[in-house]
């Protein structure tokens, strides 16, 4: 199977973020997705906002940015779809929130999208479709061909910990404390095309993949690998996947940062011929079970030996690594910014902070909504 990959000349960065519409007289989910995407979408061609869709349930919309240069262009591109689904949810009375999870709301309760692709999906993956009521972010960053976008996806793999524990916002799921970092992240990866992937020899070694799931009919198009990280070649980037959403803009441009200086930082030691050689697979898969379970506090495995660090030690140095890089494409800023929203602590920590106050998840919904809307995490 011949599948072409479209060279990008430099590491453009592209997001996609996933965000819940709530009522804030109540604190839960509306499905009001359909009736806010068909406003802003009016004076568009087909009645489609560019930069706004519908996701899986219809309390859910999708906002996505243009192919950007770098974290700061992204951000200006966030924002102005992000204000106007704002505005398009305030005329009804509603708000939105960015998290993995939402505290209580029930995915049952939940109604399914009225697109055939969706309720394709529920009839061929029951269960763990229906219990999907989760929000992720992707983000794209751009490379010259398909032979080095498996040798950095592969790559990759050993720094996914790292990005999910910064993203983490999922400790709470209907009503229950699971005890994790990430929820969101143990959730989708039931899916059969989820989770980690495997480690790739080439591209010739991805092409052959696709086909034999194709053949077997166990999918129907290669978008329908949802890795963790995946080569995506119509945009001829490498897509990250594996990020709960960030209750801030500022978090998510952050973690983009770090996204596109790791990509463009690979890219370049690929090009020079020094990658190292690939992680174990065993470690790959201890270490995502680690972040998200204990987030911040998690001791990652360094080497085949089984020695581990704190994460808090391994995203410094690389921070520290990246940084010429980062200056390089323009992330430098944004980049740094990852150290003091460690100190602050990632989402879930927030989240759990204000439980062990003495709130409610109702007030933890109240937070998230006022993070989003001051794009401050609440220390």
């Amino acid at each position: 199977m011949d599948i072409r990959f479209t060279s990008n000349s430099r590491p453009t960065l592209g997001i996609e973020l996933e965000l819940h519409v709530v009522d804030p007289s109540t604190g839960d989910l509306v499905s009001a997705a359909p009736d806010i995407l068909a406003e802003i979408g009016g004076a568009h061609p087909g009645g489609e906002h560019p930069k706004a869709k519908p996701e899986l349930f219809q309390s859910t919309v999708e906002i996505i940015t243009g192919v950007c240069e770098t974290p700061g262009e992204a951000k200006a591109d966030l924002e102005a779809t992000l204000l106007e689904v704002k505005e398009a949810a305030g005329a009804r009375g509603y708000t939105l929130m960015s998290s993995g999870t939402h505290p209580f709301a029930r995915s049952s309760e939940q109604i399914v999208t009225a697109d055939p692709r969706y309720h394709a999906l529920v009839e061929e993956m029951q269960w763990t479709a229906r219990r999907l009521l989760i929000c992720g972010t992707h983000f794209h960053v751009g490379l010259q061909s398909g032979e080095q976008a498996i040798a950095v996806f592969n790559e990759l793999q050993r720094y996914l910990p790292v990005l999910l524990i910064m993203s983490a916002s999922s400790p709470y799921l209907e009503t229950e404390d699971t005890g994790l970092a990430s929820s969101r992240s143990k959730v989708f990866e039931s899916l059969p095309t989820a989770g980690l992937p495997p480690l790739l020899r080439d591209w010739g070694d991805f092409e052959d993949f696709m086909e034999t799931l194709l053949e077997a009919k166990c999918i129907s198009s290669i978008r329908e690998v949802w890795w963790d990280v995946r080569p995506h070649p119509d945009f001829g980037t490498v897509e990250l996947r594996m990020c709960d959403a960030a209750p801030t803009i500022r978090e998510t441009i952050a973690i983009a940062a770090l996204a596109q200086s790791l990509v463009a930082r690979l890219a370049e030691r690929y090009e020079q011929g020094d990658l190292p050689p690939l992680p174990r697979d065993w470690t790959i898969r201890e270490n995502r079970w680690l972040a998200a379970r204990h987030g911040v506090d998690a001791k990652l495995i360094v080497d085949d030996r089984g020695r581990r660090e704190p994460a808090g030690d391994i995203l410094a140095r690389l921070v520290a690594e990246l940084r010429p890089t980062a200056a390089r494409i323009g992330a430098s800023e944004e980049l740094d910014d990852l150290l003091e929203l460690w100190r602050i602590g990632p989402s879930y920590v927030r989240q759990r902070r204000i439980i062990e106050a003495g709130g409610s998840y109702r007030d933890v919904v109240d937070s998230l909504i006022t993070e989003l809307q001051t794009d401050q995490p609440q220390r």
